[in-house]
């Protein structure tokens, strides 16, 4: 599985981003879709999972009631909208396949990662 993260950008606190991560590969339906990133100087952390058939997600903490992570299967395609955006969203973002299809929250148990996408956010 190859993925391609996308969408990133500078915005405005308050403001919205939807990033897009593009997977190619017939077996994607059968993968978990995780979202993690990553800040200068910290370690890379967990932000949403969505499951292999959509019915199932986490999310964590400091995103909770902002981000909205969704996949469409006929597309290949996850997305992560992020909604009222802080500094501290400021991070290069990844998303990853975790070939189980259940919900996983550690980096090292996902098997393909794409390269990130930078997302930032201006007080």
């Amino acid at each position: 599985v190859q993925l391609q993260a996308s969408g990133g950008g500078l915005v405005q606190a308050g403001g919205s981003l939807r990033l897009s991560c593009a997977a190619s590969g017939r077996t994607f339906i059968s993968y978990a879709m995780g979202w993690f990133r990553q800040a200068p100087g910290r370690e890379r952390e967990l932000v949403a999972v969505i499951n292999w058939r959509g019915s199932s997600t986490y999310y964590a903490d400091p995103v909770k009631g902002r981000f909205t992570i969704s996949r469409d299967n006929a597309k290949n395609t996850v997305y992560l909208l992020m909604n009222s955006l802080k500094p501290e969203d400021t991070a290069v973002y990844y998303c990853a396949a975790d070939s189980t299809g259940g919900i996983r929250t550690q980096s090292y148990e996902y098997d393909y990662w794409g390269p990130g996408t930078q997302v930032t956010v201006s007080s």
